[in-house]
C-alpha cells in the first residue's frame, strides 16, 4: 500500500476516488502582441471589463457564502480590480502587448512583490495569481479554473487551493481535501474545518495521483493511503458511527468532574451567529467585525455597523458575545485604512495600530458597538487585536470607557503581550489568545507555508509556555480576569484538554468543532488535564507534545479523532 504523510488539519476518515484540480490556465506566449485588428483602446476596454466580470463573479460567490468563506471571497474580489494590478497591465497594453499577456505579466510582478514582503502579504500573492488566471480565462472566453465537476462524490487533491476555490466547496460532492502544499492555518485548512471536511495539507507527492485512484484519508492522523483494504473500511465505518456522537453538542462544556469550560463560537456575522446558536454554542468568543468593512471603498457608517452587530447580539440573548475590533491590515487591506506600500505588513500597521495612522475609525466603531449593545440582551465584551504593550492596553480600555463599554479586553497574539500579561490584565478585564498569530510570531514561521508546517504548530512547547505565562498573569491579578482562546487551537479536541489544563477559562472555535471538543473534555478530570498539560510543556518539540498527550486519551480512537 502506497502511503503519503502530511499534516492533519480536520478530522475524519473516508474512502473515495481522487479527482485532481484542473491544470491552471496556460500562460499566454511571451512577447504576444495585440492583433492587428485590435486597437489599444479596445484591448484596454476588454481588460477592464474582464476584471469587472471576475470581480462581480467573486462578489456573487461571497454573497452566497458565510463566515470565513465569505471573508476569503470578499478579499479575493478586491484583488480582481486592484488599481496596481490593472494599471500595470494597461500600461503594457499601451505599449502593444496583448491584453492576456499584459495581465499575466502584471499579475506576476504584483504577486512577486507581495511574496517578497512575507507574512500575510505573501498569502495575497496566491489571490493575485488566481485572479490573473480568471481574467485570462474571461478574455479567452473559456471557463475559469475551479473545482472539477463530477456526478459522483470525490476526494479533491491539489497542490494548493485558491481562496475562491476553498470558499465554494460543495461538501455534498467533496468528501475530503488533500494538498501537497499549504500549512495548518492556510485558507484550505480553515475552510475545511468550517465545512467539517476531513483534510490533510503539506502531503508531498499527492498531486501525482491519477484521477480515479481509490484512497483512504485520515484527517486526524494526516495520512493518505492508496488501494485501502478491509482494515481501512472498518476504520471508516467506526468513524461514521462516531460521527453521530460528534454531530451534537449538549450546550455545556465541562470536564468529567464538573469543572465548567464554556465552549463558544467564532463567527463572522449574523448568519454565522444564528447557526452557532443552533449548534449549542454557549456564546461568541470571537466576532470578526471585518465583515462590515471588507469590499468597501469607504468606512461603513455607525448606523450600518449598529445593524450588523445587533444581528449577532440578538442570536445570543443573555450570553457572552466577545467583539474583536477591526483587524485590518496585513492580509485584510482596506483602501481607506491601510498602506499598501508597507515593506512588511504582518509586522506593520494592523489591528489596533491602525488608530495611530487613521485616528477616528476605532472610536466610531466602539460607538457603534456600544449603541448596538445598549438595547441588546447579550453580554457584550470588546477586545482589541495586535496589542503589544501595557500602554496600548490602557489606552484601549480608556477608549472603551468613553464609549460606554464596560468590559474591555485585548488579544494576546504578540509574544510581548504574553510576557507582560500580568501588567496588561491590570488595565483590562480579560484577554483572549489568538493562537494562530501567537504561533507564527513566536516561531517566526509564516502560517501559510507548507514547508514550515512543523514549526507553525500551536503544539510547539514554546507557544504552550507563553499560554501558561499568560494564565499566570491572570492569577497574579488575584481577580476574576479570565484568559480565553479564540484561535484555531481551541478547535483541536486534544489540544483543548491541554489548554484547560493550563488554566484557560473558555474556548472559542468554529461551531462545527463544539461537539468533538465537548465530547473529549467530558472524559477527563481537571487534574488529569493539568497532568497532560505538564506532559506537553515538558516535550522537546511539537510532535512529541501531541503524540504523548494523544497516547493518554483512549477516547480518541473510539471517536475517530
Amino acid at each position: 500500500m502506497q502511503n503519503f504523510s502530511g499534516v492533519g488539519v480536520s478530522p475524519g476518515r473516508i474512502i473515495g476516488a481522487v479527482r485532481q484540480m484542473p491544470k491552471p490556465v496556460s500562460e499566454p506566449p511571451a512577447g504576444e502582441r495585440l492583433a492587428s485588428s485590435t486597437t489599444v483602446d479596445d484591448a484596454t476596454a476588454s481588460l477592464r471589463a474582464a476584471s469587472k466580470v471576475v470581480q462581480a463573479e467573486l462578489q456573487g460567490r461571497a454573497k452566497a457564502a458565510t463566515g470565513a468563506s465569505q471573508a476569503v471571497l470578499e478579499a479575493t474580489a478586491l484583488m480582481a480590480a486592484d488599481p496596481m494590478l490593472i494599471k500595470a497591465a494597461v500600461k503594457l497594453v499601451a505599449a502593444g502587448t496583448s491584453a492576456e499577456r499584459a495581465i499575466w505579466e502584471s499579475g506576476a510582478s504584483v504577486a512577486e512583490m507581495l511574496y517578497n514582503l512575507g507574512g500575510y502579504m505573501a498569502d495575497r500573492a496566491t489571490d493575485v495569481l488566481d485572479v490573473r488566471a480568471r481574467i485570462v480565462a474571461e478574455l479567452r472566453g473559456v471557463p475559469a479554473p475551479g473545482i472539477p465537476q463530477s456526478t459522483e462524490p470525490f476526494i479533491l487533491v491539489a497542490e494548493d487551493l485558491a481562496p475562491a476555490d476553498t470558499a465554494t466547496l460543495d461538501p455534498a460532492k467533496v468528501l475530503a481535501l488533500v494538498t501537497s502544499g499549504g500549512g495548518p492555518q492556510s485558507h484550505t485548512a480553515i475552510i475545511a474545518r468550517a465545512l467539517g471536511l476531513p483534510a490533510v495539507v503539506a502531503a508531498a507527492g499527492v498531486d501525482d495521483l491519477a484521477d480515479g485512484t481509490v484512497v483512504y484519508v485520515d484527517g486526524a492522523a494526516g495520512t493518505l493511503s492508496v488501494d485501502p483494504g478491509a482494515d481501512e473500511q472498518e476504520l471508516v465505518a467506526a468513524w461514521l458511527l462516531a460521527a453521530e456522537t460528534l454531530s451534537v453538542f449538549d450546550g455545556t462544556g465541562t470536564t468529567s468532574d464538573g469543572h465548567l469550560v464554556p465552549l463558544l463560537a467564532n463567527v463572522g456575522g449574523a448568519t454565522d451567529a444564528v447557526k452557532a446558536a443552533e449548534l449549542g454554542a454557549q456564546g461568541v468568543g470571537l466576532l470578526r467585525t471585518e465583515f462590515c468593512f471588507l469590499e468597501r471603498e469607504t468606512e461603513p457608517t455607525i448606523d450600518e455597523q449598529v445593524v450588523a452587530y445587533r444581528g449577532v447580539f440578538d442570536a445570543f440573548p443573555g450570553k457572552k458575545v466577545v467583539v474583536r475590533t477591526l483587524d485590518a491590515g496585513a492580509d485584510k487591506p482596506l483602501p481607506f485604512l491601510t498602506d499598501s506600500t508597507e515593506p512588511n505588513p504582518s509586522l506593520g500597521v494592523r489591528g489596533y495600530r491602525t488608530d495611530l495612522t487613521t485616528p477616528g475609525v476605532l472610536k466610531r466603531q466602539l460607538t457603534a458597538i456600544a449603541t448596538a449593545a445598549a438595547d441588546s440582551p447579550a453580554d457584550v465584551w470588546v477586545m482589541a487585536p495586535m496589542i503589544a504593550t501595557v500602554d496600548e492596553a490602557a489606552d484601549f480600555a480608556a477608549m472603551c470607557r468613553v464609549a460606554g463599554l464596560k468590559i474591555p479586553g485585548v488579544m494576546v497574539e504578540v509574544p510581548s503581550a504574553a510576557l507582560l500579561a500580568d501588567r496588561i490584565l491590570g488595565e483590562v478585564d480579560f484577554v483572549s489568545l489568538g493562537t494562530n498569530d501567537l504561533t507564527q510570531y513566536t516561531m517566526a514561521a509564516d502560517r501559510q507555508l507548507g514547508t514550515l508546517a512543523a514549526l507553525n504548530s500551536p503544539w510547539q512547547p514554546a507557544v504552550l509556555h507563553l499560554i501558561k505565562l499568560t494564565v499566570a498573569g491572570s492569577i497574579a491579578q488575584g481577580k476574576n480576569k479570565p484568559v480565553g482562546v479564540c484561535g484555531e487551537a481551541a478547535a483541536d479536541p486534544v489540544l483543548a484538554v491541554v489548554l484547560v489544563g493550563l488554566g484557560v477559562a473558555t474556548l472559542s472555535m468554529t461551531a462545527r468543532s463544539l461537539a468533538a471538543v465537548g465530547a473529549v473534555l467530558k472524559t477527563v478530570t481537571l487534574d488529569e488535564a493539568k497532568r497532560l498539560a505538564e506532559l506537553a510543556l515538558s516535550a522537546r518539540n511539537a510532535d512529541e507534545a501531541r503524540t504523548s498527550v494523544r497516547a493518554e486519551l483512549p477516547i480518541l480512537a473510539k471517536l475517530g479523532l
